[in-house]
């Protein structure tokens, strides 16, 4: 089933990104009922993609869509992993919430990454179970926001960029930029 963000969760979310918003490209891998994307456009943000697996969300999700009329709004019926592994379209903000039973950060992050799906200096939204200890996350992913509310962990990263990094034998290493070679797994 849907675990849409909590409601104080959303709201410290929008006070970290409201300087980043305008004119922003958004993506939601896992978009659920589109309220992250949603309410990023409502505060000024060009245009969110919205991926959801399930039909039944999908046409629930559209509906909202066209009852809002949400300008910029583009949802997309398709899985999250399979979509990273298509010609990526940059975005300015990633929201990475996918179902806590799984290991899809982990393997998200990776395809973001190698893909080169988020701009340099581009903002990763990422929630997580609260008990996750470390975040899978590139190298090149700095956290600069970190936060819980019960079960829920809510993370905000930059990508920041000086080379471009993928998993090389399950680990991370740079493959091009200036960085020296460090690897860690991923």
């Amino acid at each position: 089933g849907l675990r849409p963000t909590p409601d104080r969760v959303r709201e410290t979310l929008f006070n970290w990104l409201a300087p980043y918003l305008e004119g922003a490209t958004c993506l939601d891998l896992f978009a659920g009922t589109g309220a992250l994307c949603l309410e990023a456009l409502s505060r000024g943000a060009a245009r969110a993609i919205m991926v959801e697996q399930a039909a039944p969300v999908v046409e629930a999700l559209r509906r909202n869509v066209q009852t809002l009329n949400a300008q910029g709004a583009d949802v997309r019926h398709a899985d999250a992993v399979e979509f990273l592994q298509r010609q990526p379209e940059p975005v300015d903000i990633l929201f990475l919430d996918p179902p806590f039973a799984s290991d899809l950060i982990g393997r998200c992050a990776a395809l973001i990454e190698a893909r080169g799906w988020v701009r340099p200096g581009g903002l990763i939204y990422i929630e997580a179970p609260s008990r996750l200890q470390a975040l899978p996350l590139p190298p090149n992913w700095e956290l600069v926001r970190s936060k819980a509310a019960g079960q829920v962990g809510y993370h905000l990263a930059r990508r920041v960029v000086s080379g471009k990094w993928q998993v090389v034998s399950g680990k991370w290493q740079v493959v091009s930029g200036k960085d020296k070679i460090r690897t860690c797994s991923p």
